[in-house]
């Protein structure tokens, strides 16, 4: 008899044991009643039923998704390896559970397809350049998408392009001729103005001829403090006219 209800009270506790779950701040609870939605309960100390109730467990804290590397074309055929990372959480426990089967398996597909999809509209260019713009489209498409499934996707960074070695050298060249060119129009763009400024230096000479011998004799001075050995003797224009008989 003694036996009897020594296992009559260990099948209490065990049922009283299963039926005492604890959820964390960060978690909660969805609660089935005969396999029907009850409600969404948590955090602290919960009683569920055995056999007639079950609880799934969900966290609410902020996710870190690796987006593993995907094959993408870009618009200019252009084939490269892009990874991303995704942020996301889920803000409603009841449709995380009901409404898809393994939510955070369905995201990564999700994250991978639409990584794959945005990129393929876009350029190489606009991929290495503008990343917070992709970044933006692509979170705002996932979270779209996942709100059905209680998901909120708060941010998508894209960590790397790679590309093969040949494409790197093209790049490479590409950026060269790139400088190249910036230097001659720079340097065209120095000449136009060099010219610009040497006639209008010539106009103020010419409206005082006296303009001329001041700079001969600047001329001279600057050649005399370098310590060359060629001597320059400014003649007036005047005296040289006088010589060819020029009036």
């Amino acid at each position: 008899m003694l036996s009897f209800w020594m296992t009559v009270a260990l099948v209490v506790i065990a049922i009283l044991g299963s039926a005492i779950r604890i959820l964390r701040e960060y978690e909660r609870g969805v609660v089935f009643t005969l396999g029907r939605f009850w409600k969404v309960k948590g955090p602290g100390l919960i009683i569920v039923i055995p056999i007639v109730q079950s609880m799934e467990r969900i966290d609410l804290r902020t996710l870190v998704m690796d987006v593993p590397s995907q094959d993408v074309i870009s618009r200019d055929n252009v084939s490269v390896k892009v990874n991303a990372v995704l942020y996301f959480r889920v803000v409603d426990p009841q449709k995380a559970i009901i409404n898809v089967e393994r939510y955070l398996e369905a995201t990564s597909q999700l994250a991978q397809t639409t990584l794959r999809s945005v990129l393929g509209q876009h350029d190489l260019d606009e991929m290495l350049s503008e990343r917070d713009k992709l970044n933006r489209d692509i979170q705002s498409i996932l979270d779209a998408q996942t709100d059905a499934w209680g998901i909120k996707v708060a941010n998508v960074e894209i960590k790397h392009v790679d590309l093969n070695d040949s494409m790197i050298r093209a790049i490479a060249r590409q950026a060269e001729a790139e400088r190249q060119r910036r230097a001659k129009v720079i340097h065209a763009e120095g000449e136009m103005q060099a010219a610009a400024k040497l006639v209008e230096a010539a106009k103020l000479l010419a409206a005082d001829p006296r303009a001329i011998q001041l700079r001969y004799l600047q001329t001279l001075t600057e050649i005399a403090g370098e310590k060359s050995s060629t001597i320059v003797f400014p003649l007036p224009i005047e005296i040289m006219k006088g010589i060819v008989g020029e009036k």
